[in-house]
C-alpha cells in the first residue's frame, strides 16, 4: 500500500467540499466490522459506540458550522454558548472513542488507519473546542466589553494593543489543531474519506475567519498612529483602465491618521503631479513597460500601478512626492492603493453615500457606478470628484460610531479586499511594513513556496475604459502529486471581450479609446509568473482573439512568460500551461491577479486529482 503525501493532508487549503456526515458513519463501521474482522458481541458493541461517536461527532460540527459563519463572530455570547454545547458533545465522543475496543481496533490492517482517524478527529476537535477557541473568544469578549470609540470619529486602539499578544498566542493554538487534524491518517474506506473531508470544511472556514481577524488587529494600532502620527498617500486606481496592481491612477489623497483617527482629504488630480517626473524604473521595468510597446508606459504618477509588486508602487511614489511643492516638506509614511470594489465594500459598513446631484450609492452598485456608469453620465472633471467624494466619505468615517461588530466588518473587509488587490498598503517602517506584508496587506509577485500561486498581471494597451468589458476567468486542475510534496497542474486562463458588437457604437470615446483602429478592443500586455521555487512548461494561447509577440523576460529578478493579447467585442483569448510547485508546497495552487472591477474573482478548481491514491 502506498499514497501520495500532497496537499489534502498537510494543509487546510485542500478540502473538497462535501456534506456534512449524517448518517455515514454508521454504515463506515458495519463496513469496518466486517471487513476488519470485528464479530460477535465485540462487533455489536462497536458497531454501537460508532454510532454514539457519530452522533456526538455531527452534533459538534453542526455547532462548529455555526462558529465559522462569517457573521457569528461577532456575537461573542451566542457563539459561546454554541462553544459550551459542543464541548459536551466532543468530550462524550473523545471518551467513547479512546477505549480498548477502539484502540485494539486500531490494529487492523489497512482499516486501522479509518478508527485512528476517527480517534484523531474527536481528540482535535474537543481540543479546539475546550481551549483554542475558547481562549481566542474570551479575548474577543474583552475588547467587546470595552469603549471602542474616542469619539470623534476615533477608535480606541488600546484594548487592541493590550490583546495583540494573547491574541496571536490564540490564532497560533488554533491554526496549530486544524494542522494536526489535515494530518491524519488518510482514510481508505470512501464513506470516513468523506465525513473527513466535512470536518475539514468546517475546521478550515473557522481557521481562515480567525487567522484573518488576528493579522488585522496586529496591523491595526500601529496603521492608525497608535504611537505617533502617520501620513499615506491614498492612491485611488480605476481597474477599468488595468495597470498589473489594479488600474490607471485617477487621483492621490492624503490620509492622515493618529491615535485611532483616520483624516481623508487634500485630493490631488493625477494631472497636478505630472510636472514632478517618473517613479524611477529600474531597467527591468522600463524595457517591458516602456520600450516594448505599443502603449509605451510614462512612469508618471497616472501609470504607477504598471508595476505588480505594491513596494515598487510606493517608491515611485515616494520619489514623486518629494519633488512636489505639497510634499517635499512632508515626510510620507506609507501608500495606500484602493479600486472602487474596496470603497463598495466600506459603503457596506459605513452607510449609503448621497452624491451631489441626489444618486445614492450603496454596496451594490458603487463599484459599476465608478468603473463605467460615470464615464457615460459625466465628464471627466466630474469623474475625479465623485471618486473623491466617495473615497473621503467612506475612509473618513471608517471608525465613526465604531461598535465592536463594526470593528469586526472592517477587519473582515480590510482582509478579504487585500487578499484580491482591491486594497494594498506599504509602509516605509521596516518593522511595520513586515506586519504589513505578513498579514497579507501588502501585494506581492508569488514569492511563498508553501502557499503557491502563479501570477497573471494585465496592463492595458488601449488608452481606454475598457478593461470593465475584459472578464478573466481560470480554471486550475491538479494533474499529479510527487512523493516530494511537488504538484502539478494544468491552468487555462481566459480573458472574455463582452461588450456586444451591436451596442459599443453608442459609447463614448473615452470608454472605448480614441485609437479607431482598436476602438472597442481589449489590448492587453499579459505578464505570467511561475510559483515561487516552481516552473511553468510553455505557454500556448488559443481563442478567437489574437496573441502575438510572445516572449520569455526577466522582471525584476523574476523570470516571466509575456505577450500580448488583442480581443474585439465578442473575442476570447485563452492561455494554457502546465505548472510543477515546489517540493515545500503544502496547499493548493492559487492565482494572484490583477483585480478586476467585481467581488468574484472567477478562479475555478479540480483539486480531486491523487487527494487520496491507494494501490
Amino acid at each position: 500500500m502506498s499514497r501520495h503525501v500532497v496537499a489534502s493532508h498537510k494543509s487546510r487549503k485542500h478540502t473538497p467540499q462535501r456534506r456534512i456526515w449524517p448518517w455515514a458513519l454508521t454504515l463506515v463501521f458495519v463496513a469496518l466490522a466486517v471487513f476488519g474482522g470485528v464479530s460477535g458481541v465485540f462487533g455489536y458493541q462497536f458497531y454501537t459506540q460508532a454510532r454514539q461517536v457519530k452522533e456526538h461527532e455531527e452534533n459538534a460540527l453542526s455547532l462548529l458550522k455555526g462558529v465559522s459563519d462569517l457573521n457569528s463572530l461577532n456575537d461573542v455570547d451566542a457563539t459561546n454558548k454554541q462553544i459550551s454545547q459542543a464541548q459536551q458533545e466532543t468530550a462524550k465522543a473523545v471518551e467513547i472513542a479512546h477505549n480498548n475496543l477502539w484502540d485494539a481496533a486500531t490494529k487492523i490492517p489497512k482499516y486501522g488507519d479509518d478508527i485512528s482517524a476517527v480517534q484523531g478527529m474527536t481528540m482535535v476537535l474537543n481540543a479546539l473546542m475546550e481551549d483554542s477557541l475558547p481562549k481566542f473568544m474570551k479575548l474577543l469578549s474583552t475588547i467587546k466589553n470595552t469603549n471602542l470609540s474616542n469619539g470623534e470619529g476615533s477608535l480606541n486602539v488600546q484594548p487592541i494593543i493590550e490583546a495583540q499578544k494573547d491574541l496571536k498566542t490564540a490564532n497560533e493554538s488554533l491554526q496549530k489543531q486544524v494542522e494536526v487534524y489535515l494530518a491524519l491518517p488518510a482514510p481508505h474506506v470512501e464513506l470516513v474519506r468523506s465525513a473527513y473531508e466535512s470536518g475539514a470544511v468546517q475546521l478550515t472556514k473557522l481557521a481562515d475567519k480567525v487567522n484573518q481577524l488576528s493579522r488585522t488587529f496586529q496591523i491595526l494600532p500601529d496603521f492608525l498612529g497608535s504611537d505617533q502620527p502617520r501620513t499615506y498617500a491614498l492612491m485611488l486606481m480605476t481597474t477599468s483602465e488595468e495597470r498589473s496592481s489594479g488600474g490607471l491612477i485617477g487621483s492621490v489623497g492624503v490620509v492622515t491618521t493618529d491615535n485611532g483617527k483616520i483624516t481623508v482629504g487634500d485630493f490631488r488630480s493625477n494631472s497636478d503631479y505630472l510636472a514632478y517626473g517618473t517613479g524611477d524604473p529600474t531597467d527591468d521595468e522600463y524595457r517591458i513597460f516602456n520600450t516594448w510597446g505599443p502603449l509605451h508606459m510614462s512612469f508618471d504618477i497616472r501609470d504607477l500601478a504598471v508595476y505588480p509588486d505594491s513596494s515598487r508602487v510606493a517608491e515611485g511614489m515616494r520619489a514623486i512626492w518629494q519633488r512636489t511643492p505639497w510634499g517635499a516638506n512632508q515626510q510620507l509614511d506609507g501608500v495606500m492603493l484602493a479600486d472602487p470594489v474596496f470603497l463598495q465594500e466600506l459603503v457596506k459598513v459605513t452607510g449609503n453615500i448621497t452624491l451631489s446631484d441626489g444618486r445614492v450609492l450603496n454596496g451594490d452598485n458603487t463599484a459599476e457606478f465608478l468603473l463605467n456608469t460615470v464615464y457615460k453620465e459625466y465628464s471627466d472633471q466630474q469623474t475625479d470628484a465623485y471618486f473623491q467624494q466617495i473615497a473621503e466619505q467612506t475612509l473618513g468615517t471608517m471608525f465613526t460610531n465604531i461598535d465592536f461588530n463594526k470593528l469586526m466588518k472592517l477587519g473582515e473587509t480590510m482582509s478579504a479586499m487585500s487578499g484580491d488587490r482591491h486594497f494594498s498598503m506599504y509602509s516605509f517602517d521596516e518593522n511595520i511594513e513586515a506586519a504589513y506584508r505578513n498579514a497579507g496587506f501588502t501585494a506581492e509577485t508569488p514569492n511563498s513556496e508553501e502557499n503557491p500561486k502563479i501570477g497573471v498581471y494585465v496592463t492595458e494597451q488601449n488608452p481606454s475604459k475598457m478593461g470593465w468589458y475584459i472578464h478573466r476567468t481560470s480554471k486550475i486542475t491538479r494533474t499529479g502529486c510527487d512523493i516530494t510534496g511537488s504538484q502539478s497542474y494544468h491552468v487555462k486562463y481566459t480573458l472574455t471581450n463582452t461588450l456586444n458588437t451591436n451596442d459599443w457604437y453608442s459609447l463614448p470615446e473615452y470608454i472605448t479609446g480614441v485609437v479607431k483602429d482598436i476602438a472597442s478592443y481589449g489590448y492587453e500586455k499579459v505578464l505570467i509568473y511561475a510559483p515561487a521555487g516552481g516552473d511553468i512548461a510553455t505557454v500556448t494561447a488559443t481563442g478567437t482573439g489574437e496573441v502575438s509577440d510572445n516572449r520569455k523576460e526577466s522582471l525584476n529578478g523574476k523570470a516571466i512568460y509575456a505577450s500580448i493579447a488583442k480581443i474585439a467585442p465578442g473575442q476570447s483569448v485563452t492561455y494554457s500551461f502546465d505548472v510543477t510547485t515546489s517540493t515545500k508546497s503544502i496547499s493548493d495552487l492559487g492565482i494572484d491577479q490583477t483585480p478586476m472591477g467585481w467581488l468574484d474573482s472567477a478562479v475555478t478548481k479540480d483539486v480531486s486529482a491523487c487527494a487520496i491514491d491507494v494501490k
